[in-house]
């Protein structure tokens, strides 16, 4: 089994939260798409949305996050011979979950002058790309109209607005039904828990903690707990405790600023 996935990425959390959760073994591959390298052909190819991560098991290729989860917790199911242990509260929380779309929020909170920078980056690497590679021209520009209409949702408050109160929501829920159960979808640790950790982090990314997670006891108690599990700590804690919150962004930094130098001269 192989992984195409980010450590930033949130759909890339989820899948490695069950894997780790699970035992099961696979080969890792970062593909950082800030460097746009999740726009390289011989990925391109593989997955023509460029979105990860790409789970790859044989020749069975599956893309969305919510697809491999539910994939992987099937083979499990059938390899040891018992159910799949998505039940009705699990499914909810899942889809509640894979409804909201972290992608305007998270630009939306991304100081300006970094968002513009790596969103002008990301086109001319897609403009490159469309130059070097002919047969894949029509599927780049399907990517390059997407990164201008995402541009143009920025603009909108209305869809910033719509985001943020959908999270809310989500929380909301969340901060109730841990008043009532340890985790989000009875007493056992979940995929619906797999899911909701890593927007919890990602609040924590954009130091958003204070104003999304610290104003809601029960969340945060959750929070503080489950950043105990080992594979939270293989996972998110890895990346994300102390200096390491900033390592990856930093080289990230670095690869970008080389490439800006370059192209001056």
């Amino acid at each position: 089994m192989q992984l195409y996935h980010h450590p930033y990425s949130m759909d890339s959390q989820k899948v490695r939260l069950v894997l780790e959760e699970k035992s099961i073994d696979y080969t890792s591959y970062h593909v950082n798409p800030l460097t746009g390298k999740n726009m390289n052909a011989s990925f391109f190819r593989m997955n023509p949305s460029a979105k990860l991560p790409v789970f790859q098991n044989g020749s069975h290729i599956i893309f969305r996050a919510i697809d491999i989860v539910q994939y992987i917790d099937r083979l499990t199911a059938s390899l040891s011979g018992q159910a799949a242990s998505v039940n009705t509260e699990t499914a909810e929380w899942i889809q509640k979950i894979e409804n909201w779309n972290p992608k305007i929020f998270t630009l939306a909170h991304t100081p300006p002058k970094y968002r513009n920078f790596i969103s002008k980056f990301i086109r001319r690497v897609i403009i490159a790309r469309m130059s070097e590679f002919p047969d894949l021209a029509s599927m780049y520009h399907i990517k390059l109209r997407e990164a201008y209409e995402t541009e143009d949702k920025l603009k909108n408050l209305d869809a910033v607005k719509q985001s943020e109160d959908e999270l809310r929501a989500i929380l909301d829920e969340a901060e109730l039904q841990l008043e009532k159960t340890m985790y989000l979808a009875g007493e056992e640790f979940t995929l619906a828990d797999s899911m909701f950790i890593p927007l919890l982090v990602r609040l924590s990314l954009l130091e958003l903690e204070e104003q999304y997670i610290n104003t809601r006891p029960n969340v945060l108690a959750y929070y503080n707990m489950v950043k105990k599990r080992p594979s939270y700590k293989i996972v998110i804690g890895k990346y994300f405790d102390g200096w390491r919150k900033y390592c990856t962004l930093y080289k990230t930094a670095c690869f970008l600023l080389v490439r800006k130098t370059l192209r001056r001269y």
